[in-house]
């Protein structure tokens, strides 16, 4: 039989008391919860019976008694939520870091200065028409070696001893193999730049390092001499170094060009002694057993190459005496070249 509207307000009323005191005398949010889903939960509770008996109310009453249910839900709700901050464990206001105290300097970093000197180098030889070219750290002893002239017990070889890799291979001394790998790959005219990190057996001193940077050239041609070498070195230095720097070419030896020469430049150290002969590269005539272990005809192709140290042009150009500086993460060094 349908539910008397009266009775049905009597049990929202006492729906309404039983479940604010159980709201106020939870002592946690565990107990809040439980009272939450004993008189608010959903599928089973107070409020769920509250509900099955709107459903059973006359039809002239279920407006009147679908509003007073509906009151009492959001006022429990409510009470719920006002009592969940309540009980909410308190925030540490205090603040993390001191606001008084003065910011530190932000550093937004810096291009190394030996990354410097062969992104200058490279920009020079590009407007010669000169690409550069990469290869691997880890090579094979014909790519280091034999294919570069370098016979078994030559003395250079001492020069260029090196970390040796298990099951063969080694970490190269050179960045040469790089143009015994151009030479296999592309055709001749070539014009490569090839700068890389190389490594040796040295010790880590003011003036060695095991690992340093390296930058060599390579032109092959029909019709390359000696002259062609001269000639686009002397523009290089002018351009690096300054219009009215002099070199100078005295001989030397490299078991992959043949004549070699090695390379001075007339320049300031900045150190109070003024201009001075210094070496800055070693360089010379490819070596005809070099084109012919890359398959290149060396009766018709001739060609030139160049290797530097750029390390040592950038140490000479910021007056760094020791090398070591150059390794170093302190940024009081480091940010002297930012640009």
């Amino acid at each position: 039989m349908p539910l008397d509207y009266s009775e049905f307000f009597q049990s929202v009323e006492q729906f309404c008391v039983e479940a604010a005191a159980a709201f106020h005398d939870a002592a946690s949010l565990d107990g809040l919860e439980t009272a939450r889903a004993r008189y608010l939960g959903k599928n089973q509770g107070f409020l769920k019976s509250l509900s099955a008996q709107l459903g059973q109310l006359p039809k002239e009453h279920r407006a009147a008694g679908g509003a007073k249910f509906n009151e009492a839900r959001l006022q429990l709700e409510s009470l719920y939520e006002e009592r969940t901050q309540a009980l909410q464990p308190a925030r540490d206001t205090t603040p993390d870091l001191d606001s008084s105290m003065p910011a530190r300097p932000s550093w937004r970093g810096s291009v190394h200065p030996v990354s410097l000197v062969i992104d200058e180098i490279c920009e020079i030889f590009r407007e010669l028409g000169f690409s550069v070219a990469l290869g691997p750290e880890a090579e094979s002893e014909w790519y280091n070696f034999t294919a570069l002239n370098f016979p078994p017990e030559h003395p250079a070889m001492e020069l260029h001893d090196t970390l040796y890799l298990d099951g063969g291979g080694l970490l190269r001394t050179h960045t040469s193999p790089v143009q015994m790998r151009t030479l296999q790959a592309w055709p001749p005219p070539i014009r490569v730049l090839v700068p890389g990190n190389v490594y040796r057996r040295d010790f880590f001193d003011s003036t060695h390092s095991p690992m340093f940077a390296q930058i060599e050239g390579l032109a092959v041609d029909e019709g390359i001499s000696f002259a062609d070498l001269k000639a686009t070195l002397g523009h290089f230095a002018r351009r690096f170094f300054g219009g009215s720097r002099r070199t100078r070419f005295g001989p030397s030896f490299f078991p992959f060009t043949e004549p070699s020469a090695q390379m001075d430049v007339e320049t300031d150290l900045g150190d109070g002694k003024g201009l001075r002969w210094v070496e800055i590269m070693g360089c010379g005539l490819v070596h005809p057993a070099v084109l012919e272990s890359a398959g290149v005809d060396s009766e018709r192709y001739s060609g030139w190459a160049f290797g530097m140290g750029p390390a040592r042009i950038a140490q000479s150009r910021h007056g760094i005496s020791d090398c070591r500086v150059l390794f170093d993460s302190d940024m009081r060094v480091l940010e002297q070249f930012a640009r």
